[in-house]
């Protein structure tokens, strides 16, 4: 009887991905903001598209460097630990974006968010107050600790979805 042991960590496939992943990511978003199109919804959707085909591509070579061989528990893993880096690195990119690049970017967001609500018909009173309070969340921390925690819920919900394709479980009795 043959024991087949695991040559790959979670961790370790997890982090060269999620780098990999992170990295292409904030080379699109800083030509998205560079264009001046983070206020295009379909276009801000780009990024999770990229994150979702790093996350697979971490569990396909996660499987491969383990014999053919991951479980649902390890391929979760796997997706979780890209989509944290893949956020920590989005969130230090957004950080220093919006404090030192391009402040105007949150200003950008903002008008838009306004436009948006007087096409909607509100009164300006309910879209001041609106503004008032999203602009005390509109900061570089805020922002930073948002793309994280989002990252993370997006990460998650696809990691369940693709680890429920990609796992291929050792054998019980082998």
């Amino acid at each position: 009887m043959q024991t087949v042991t695991p040559s790959a960590s979670t961790a370790a496939v997890g982090g060269r991905f999620g780098l990999l992943t992170g990295l292409v990511s904030i080379i699109i978003s800083f030509g998205i903001y560079a264009l001046q199109l983070e206020t295009y919804t379909a276009v801000r959707f780009l990024t999770t598209a990229v994150l979702a085909v790093g996350i697979i591509l971490a569990m396909r070579s996660f499987k491969d460097q383990n014999a053919g061989f991951m479980g649902y528990g390890q391929g979760v893993g796997v997706g979780l630990v890209v989509s944290g880096v893949v956020g920590l690195l989005g969130g230090a990119f957004m950080y220093v974006y919006t404090t030192l690049v391009d402040p105007d970017v949150l200003m950008r967001m903002m008008d838009k968010a306004r436009a948006d609500m007087e096409a909607k018909g509100l009164a300006d009173a309910q879209i001041d107050q609106a503004m008032a309070l999203s602009g005390k969340f509109m900061n570089g921390p805020f922002m930073a600790l948002s793309a994280l925690l989002i990252t993370l819920f997006f990460g998650l919900a696809i990691s369940l979805l693709a680890a429920a394709f990609v796992k291929n479980p050792k054998p019980e009795f082998e």
